[in-house]
């Protein structure tokens, strides 16, 4: 049950971190041009917990982003570090 509890958590941050990202359109196309994906998959991605993940790794890698959306969402960077460790991105090794 924690375990699913925890899934469910980190996948709401990845979901928070994504909605922070598309409101950056210079932040969200960096995203897409690293990724590779443009804006019309993004939908269907989004349910996707490596895509959640790597969102996450892209926040934890930009410092400035990442600062900004901890403090838009009153959460410590931890958070998205042990978010991102959840959903199995590059923060889990």
């Amino acid at each position: 049950m924690q375990k699913a509890n925890n899934r469910l958590l980190a996948e709401t941050i990845g979901l928070k971190a994504l909605g922070y990202l598309a409101a950056a359109p210079e932040d969200f196309q960096r995203f897409l041009n690293l990724s590779g994906l443009d804006a019309g998959t993004i939908g269907e991605r989004a349910v996707e917990p490596e895509f959640l993940a790597a969102v996450l790794d892209f926040l934890l890698s930009h410092e400035t982003q990442l600062t900004g959306f901890c403090e838009s969402e009153g959460m410590d960077p931890r958070q998205v570090h042990l978010a991102c460790h959840t959903l199995g991105g590059s923060a889990a090794e």
